[in-house]
């Protein structure tokens, strides 16, 4: 039988969720930022409107306008599929050192 673990000191733990933070902001940021040009370019919109429809679509409600031409209907397409999987894959990263701490707090108790 091993001797007792601790977990990992709260430093480590804030460092990792500190990291995952920024990653998960960056990846919604350059998401964001892609969609807005997107509308930008292909509707004809202004950067308003533009982060209006990409945050809509980013966030799972679905587009403002609806689409002119069939250039913009096909970028529309696949922004919105890129966007449920940059969503899911931020909301991931985010929650991965929760869920690490949480897990590793459940094995402290069991023999190896």
């Amino acid at each position: 039988m091993s001797p007792l673990k601790k977990l990992p000191h709260k430093k480590h733990y804030y460092n990792a969720l500190l990291k995952s933070i920024s990653i998960s902001l960056t990846i919604l940021f350059v998401s964001l930022a892609i969609g807005v040009w997107g509308y930008s370019h292909f509707f004809h919109f202004g950067w308003i409107d533009g982060l209006l429809n990409a945050s809509m679509i980013l966030g799972g409600m679905g587009p403002v306008d609806p689409a002119p031409d069939d250039n913009a209907k096909l970028f529309a397409s696949f922004y919105a599929l890129y966007s449920g999987v940059a969503f899911l894959t931020s909301f991931a990263i985010l929650f991965s050192p929760v869920m690490h701490r949480f897990l590793h707090r459940f094995h402290l108790d069991m023999e190896e």
